[in-house]
């Protein structure tokens, strides 16, 4: 049996990664509630360490940012007007930055994120947040039926772990090798760290 290919390779379709020069950085989700939450990520710090790297490049730089917070329950899941909804603040959006809030985890779903992005100019996102197989995942493939190219971060992103139906568990960074590994099927190219970008 030959060895399996990616749907990108199957169709030739497949497209480079993305430069911070060319494209509109987009982080998702990176708030407080994923550190001391109720949705606490085993993998937070170094993915948000990532996340801090790309943003502080792309501020240097020049390039395109936007920012997307889930707006959750009153008094619960990343609560709107209590701590757990916060941006955490090493990647808190500066003023003039782009912040687009969602109820959804799809970011493009009642919001006007299509719109800002396409003030941006870029039709390249390098995508980046919280969690891998949630939010991180529905935007990413939406964006493509957008005709948006995407990047995606592999450790500038991060999930958690989750209950299987047989009853077992799925570990967080299975998981999230798992979504990586859907995403580069069809729908981003992968790169391993901010290094690969800045």
């Amino acid at each position: 049996m030959s060895h399996p290919q990616t749907l990108f390779q199957l169709t030739g379709r497949t497209h480079a990664p993305a430069t911070l020069g060319n494209a509109t950085l987009l982080i998702l989700d990176a708030q407080e509630e994923y550190r001391s939450g109720v949705l606490q990520l085993p993998g937070l710090d170094a993915a948000l360490a990532e996340i801090a790297k790309l943003l502080t490049a792309a501020r240097n730089t020049g390039a395109s940012i936007v920012h997307v917070n889930h707006l959750g329950i009153a008094g619960g899941l990343l609560d709107p007007s209590g701590p757990r909804g916060r941006p955490l603040p090493e990647v808190a959006p500066l003023p003039g930055e782009v912040l687009v809030q969602k109820r959804l985890p799809n970011a493009f779903a009642g919001t006007d994120l299509h719109e800002q992005l396409q003030a941006q100019g870029h039709l390249d996102l390098i995508v980046c947040g919280f969690m891998t197989h949630s939010s991180v995942s529905t935007t990413v493939r939406a964006a493509k039926d957008y005709g948006y190219r995407c990047t995606v971060v592999d450790a500038a992103c991060a999930t958690r772990d989750l209950p299987t139906p047989d009853g077992q568990v799925i570990s967080a960074a299975e998981m999230h090798r798992v979504e990586m590994i859907a995403l580069a099927d069809n729908f981003a190219a992968l790169v391993p760290q901010a290094s690969a970008l800045i």
